[in-house]
Order: C-alpha cells, then structure tokens, then sequence
C-alpha cells in the first residue's frame, strides 16, 4: 500500500499543535465568543466536559447549554478554526462536506460502500471512508489518521493501491454516513414502495424512551419529531424488549406484512406496534431488515446467505449487548437478535438452587482443587449465570481465573477474561492452551462445542485445574453420550468429570393473582405422582385472555395478567460417584447411567420440578410444558423402584424409614 496525503507533511506539526490552537489557554473560538458575549467561561468549561461525556459535537453540548442554536457565521468561524487544527495535528489536508459538496454525492459514495472494497463494519469501527476510487488509487475521509487500528485496517484492505488520505472533522463523519445509511435504506425498500409516516402509525407507548449506541455515543430518541420512521420504529423495537426484559427478539417477514415477536420468561410472544394493533405492512420488511443489517455492522447487499453480528447499546444508564443473526427465508431475511442484559442479576449459587442438598453438592464442587464440572442445557436456561455464581464461590485473591467466552457476559472483578475472536484465531481451544501456559487455577470455557475443545478441556482438568464449561445435552447423563461423540473416551470422561449439572427455568406464578387448587386423582396419575399430594395445595396461573376482557376489568398489576412472574431455576446434579464411574468405564447407556445415578442420590430434572410445584413457585401446566416427558416419568418410577420407595400395591410413595405402606399396609420390598 502506497500512502500520499494531500497535506504539508512536517515532523514538528503535531508538537506545535497546542502552541497555535490554544492561546492563553483558550482556543481563538473560545476567546472570541467570550468577548462577544456569546457564552461565559463557565459555559464553556461546561461544554467541553459535556462533549466529552456524552461524546456528541462540542456545539451540540454548547447549544443545548445555552438554550439556543449559534448564529451562523459563529458556526462558520468554528468550522474553519476546526479544519485548521486537524490539519496542522494531522500534516494532512481537511475535507468539508459543506464546502467539496461534489464529493460528498451520496448515491455515488453508497455504491461505492456496497462495492465492500471496505467493508462497513470496518468504516464504522474505524471511521474511514471511501470517497473515490481509481484503477490505482483510492482516496479515504479518515477522522483519526494517527491510530494505529485505522493503520492497520488500511494496510490490510488495500494492498497494492495508493491510498490518498483526507482527515475528516468526527460529526461531518456521523452525519455523513447516516445519510448514507438513510440512503441505502429508502433504495432497499423503493421496489415495495414508499415508506410515510401514514404507514407507521406506531404506538406512543415508548416514548420518552432513548437507547444509545454504546460505541458511537449517538442517541437515538424513541419517537424523536426529527426521527426517520425506520430508524425510530426499531428504536421501539429494542426498547420494547428491554422495557420488557425480554431474552430474544424475532423479526420475522411473513407473505403479506411483518411479525415481531419476544421471548419473554421463556415464551415467545406476538407484539404490535402500530397504533391499529396490526402487523407491520410489507412495503416497509426491506427497510427494517437493513436497519437491523446496518446497526450490527453486518452487510446489507448481502442477502443470500446467513451472518452474524453483534450489537450494544446503553439504556437506562446500561450497557446492553445484542447478538445478532440473519437467515435467508422464503419471505425474506429473518433477523434474530439475542438479548444480553444481565444488569438485574445477582450472581451465587444460594441465589439460584433452592434445594438445600442440591445447592450444597454444588458448592462442594465449587471447592475442589482439579476436576471438570460440567452444565447443561438449552440455549437460554441460564447455563452463564450459574457457571459465574460458581465461580464467585471460588473468587479468591490467591487464586488465578481465567475464562474464554463468546461474549464475555459478567465483568467479574479478579478474573481474567477473554473474548473469543475466531477471524483472528481465537478459539475456544486456543485459548484454553494460552490459559494453560498461564499458571491458572480455575478455568472456565464458554462453551464446549468441538473435539479439540473438549479433549484440551478434559486434559486441563486431568493435570490439576478446577475446568467449568458447558454442553447441549437434554440432561446430566447425557453428557458422557455427548462428549463420546466429540471423540473423548469414556474413561478419561468419567475419570476428569467431578459433577454434572444440567438446568431448565420455569416461570414462577404470580404470587399476587394465583389460583389455589387440590389436585385429583387423574392429574396425579398423568403426572406420576403419588396418591400423597391429594392433599397438598397445588396452583395455578391466572391467565387473563385481553380479547375477552369484560368493560371495566382490570388485570393482575403484578404480572399483567400474563399469570407468571419472573423464572425459578431447575437443577439436576449428578455427582461422579464410584458405581457411576465403573457403569461408564463399561460402556452403559444413557439410560443406565441415569438410573444408577437416581439411585446413588440424583435428583431429577422432573422431581425437583414437582418441588417447586408442591411449594407454589409453578405450575403443573409449566412442568408439562418445560420438563415433563414420557421417558423422563419411567425414569423416575424404575428409580424409586430400584431404591423400594414406592409402594406396589398402591405405588404411594415411602420414606427410607417405612417397613410397610401407611395406605394400605402391603409390605415394603426391599
């Protein structure tokens, strides 16, 4: 890459910088606009610290601190002096969207943004953009030339090309790129017609709202005057889902408009929001679809194959990341976005296992020297969270953790935490070897998703380190099965294994609208349970069907009549035990190593299930709907079985202590 700026070149030029912006510890725009009158010297200190801040322009903080716009040869006076600075701090010559009008055509400079000779991502991240091309050269608007990151982006994009470099003030940068974004997002939905503000006649119900854009600084106002519809509509979106505390957004193109539905405690749900309670209309797919695209840097002409992104914001005074993924469908782009906000989360395993034995097996993990614990379970079960409140057991100044993960979702103080970065070779088996070159004592990764991965990991909690990670697997058993098939023998698993937790969330019922009830026999014998629960008190949720709302009812404050607030945990741990370790070193089934590990103390991901229901934290319907399975229900009977603690006559369930049924008094088999 051959680099020509068209600009005085001196090696002295960055020393002078504050010798000729600054005098007397002003700048000539400051000095001047204090002897005029036009703002006090407090005002101004009040800016600066304001700009910084919040990271918008300097005049915007100033405006906005004296409630009035500046007059437009100041504006003038500020651009110049402006222009001047960068030059003389960079040794290469400005560019002014204002003035060079003719290179700042917007429809020429979007083509030639979809050329992706620099992809977009890389222009928003490092602030460059192409503003003409050439058989041999390329002219680029940079806002910091000097940064070793645009370098470096530059000399790995354009090889064997002149790059000719003209630095750019950072808010003509924004402004100009916006309209770029605006530009391409109108092209995109042209061919299904124009987009008014008549079409998108959205709800008022998240205004006052703003969402910010965590790298940039920009706010975004929820429902602005000066907002494009597009643009301020998907803002709702994103603030609808976070007002919620919703875990996933689906934007979803269906055949004749457009669906948008969040997964809220686990359960996806369809919400409207135009003021007529319909869907989103289908000349207007295209352009949401983009915005999304071009938010989460991901490319717009691109349609044809899946990609992935990400995404932060700050709202509510916090910062929030968004994983984002695109899927090419019969109706168009589908855009999921994964929410990760865990600002609301209180990390410790007391905080999420209710069961008093099954938190204090958990911990006992915890406090081991070397070993692999593993957790398991669907995406969105809450895997992250109780692999960090085990590791705030083990938090300890004198003792070194390291964690590879893909994002890093908690910051937690005394950690060493890494993000994976796979364009760059960083993997989760990368680095996992570097943690090992590191003196570590407690290793947690991610995810365990290849044999590489799983092998390095076993190997790691085999030469004295405490490994925590995590499988896809429907329960505890299941992992040996699993990791069998990434290629790892059964014998180092069993060996290097100390404990294996896999975990559902149920929704809680609201405690403030629930409905109590006794069960029958009928739905205990559907359920498998015995004949003792007649007597308890079950509940359950108090649904509240909006359509078929009388005049004048209200609905729970508590859980807006959805009948369901808030999820509770459910926890299956199965520890490596003697018999279990013998029963997989032979090869037993999945089914086999579940029994056996019933039988040596294991509780089920059902019956801790129907815990929770028998103290009120659920319901029967929210078991079936998360848990309940045919196999899981034989499972549960062969163990109770195998340990004589049903009863077989009357399949009442005994204590460890009953010699003969309570109910009918057969005798207990031993």
């Amino acid at each position: 890459m051959n680099t020509s700026d068209q600009a005085p070149n001196t090696a002295a030029s960055r020393n002078r910088t504050k010798a000729l912006a600054k005098r007397g510890g002003r700048t000539p725009f400051e000095s001047k606009l204090i002897q005029e009158g036009h703002a006090t010297s407090d005002q101004f200190d009040r800016a600066v610290k304001d700009s910084q801040e919040q990271n918008v322009p300097f005049l915007m903080a100033l405006e906005q601190i004296l409630g009035q716009q500046l007059a437009p040869d100041i504006t003038r006076y500020y651009k110049r002096q402006q222009l001047f600075e960068l030059r003389v701090l960079y040794g290469i010559e400005p560019i002014d969207p204002d003035v060079e009008v003719d290179k700042f055509d917007i429809p020429t400079l979007s083509t030639l943004l979809d050329s992706n000779i620099i992809p977009v991502s890389s222009c928003r991240d490092c602030e460059i953009l192409p503003l003409s091309k050439s058989e041999n050269s390329i002219t680029l608007a940079v806002v910091a030339p000097d940064s070793y990151k645009v370098q470096n982006e530059i000399a790995r994009l354009l090889k064997n090309i002149t790059v000719i470099r003209r630095v750019i003030a950072r808010e003509d940068f924004h402004r100009t790129f916006d309209n770029i974004v605006q530009f391409q997002i109108n092209k995109s939905s042209k061919a299904e017609g124009a987009i008014s503000d008549e079409d998108l006649q959205v709800k008022d119900d998240v205004f006052g709202e703003d969402i910010t854009d965590a790298d940039q600084g920009d706010e975004l106002m929820v429902g602005g005057e000066n907002s494009a519809p597009i643009i301020s509509l998907v803002d709702k979106i994103l603030v609808r889902a976070l007002k919620e505390g919703c875990s996933d957004i689906h934007i979803e193109p269906q055949e004749k408009d457009l669906c948008i539905r969040l997964r809220k405690d686990g359960v996806l749900r369809e919400y409207f929001f135009l003021s007529d309670n319909k869907r989103l209309p289908k000349n207007i797919i295209n352009a949401v679809i983009s915005r999304f695209k071009i938010i989460s840097n991901l490319n717009i002409a691109e349609k044809r194959v899946p990609q992935d992104g990400k995404l932060k914001r700050n709202f509510q005074g916090r910062r929030v990341d968004f994983r984002v993924n695109t899927c090419p469908t019969q109706n168009g782009e589908k855009v999921c976005l994964r929410i990760l906000d865990n600002s609301n989360t209180q990390l410790g395993l007391n905080k999420l296992i209710s069961d008093p034995e099954s938190l204090e097996l958990m911990q006992s993990f915890a406090k081991r020297p070397y070993g692999l614990i593993l957790v398991t379970g669907p995406t969105g079960s809450g895997k992250t969270t109780t692999l960090y409140s085990t590791l705030a057991e083990c938090n300890d100044p004198g003792i070194n953790i390291s964690t590879a993960e893909d994002p890093v979702e908690y910051n937690l103080p005394g950690l060493t935490q890494c993000q994976v970065l796979r364009e760059k070779g960083m993997t989760f088996a990368s680095i996992l070897r570097a943690f090992l070159r590191q003196d570590p004592d407690v290793i947690l990764v991610g995810e365990t998703r290849d044999a590489e991965t799983a092998k390095t990991a076993i190997e790691a909690a085999l030469t004295g380190h405490l490994v925590l990670t995590t499988l896809h697997t429907n329960d505890a058993p299941s992992c040996i099965a699993r990791l069998e098939e990434m290629g790892v023998e059964p014998f180092m698993a069993s060996t290097a294994i100390i404990g294996v937790l896999a975990q559902r969330l149920l929704r809680r019922v609201c405690d403030n609208c629930r409905i109590p009830y006794n069960p029958s026999q009928e739905e205990l014998d559907r359920f498998g349970l015995p004949s003792t629960d007649l007597e308890k008190t079950f509940y359950r949720a108090n649904i509240v069907n909006r359509e078929a709302m009388l005049p004048g009812q209200r609905v729970c404050p508590k859980c807006n009549g959805s009948g369901y607030k808030g999820r509770a945990g459910v926890y299956e741990i199965m520890k490596m035990t003697e018999r279990l370790q013998s029963a997989i070193n032979k090869g037993a089934t999945t089914e086999v190593i579940k029994e056996i590990a019933v039988q040596e103390g294991m509780k089920t991901l059902m019956a801790y299930a129907f815990d929770l229901v028998r103290q009120g934290a659920t319901t029967l319907d929210e078991v079936l709907r998360v848990v309940y399975t045919d196999k899981g229900r034989e499972a549960e009977e062969r163990a109770r079985r195998g340990k004589g603690l049903e009863c077989d006559n009357c399949d009442a369930m005994l204590t460890p202590e009953t010699v003969e049924c309570p109910y009918c008094t057969t005798p207990r088999t031993f």
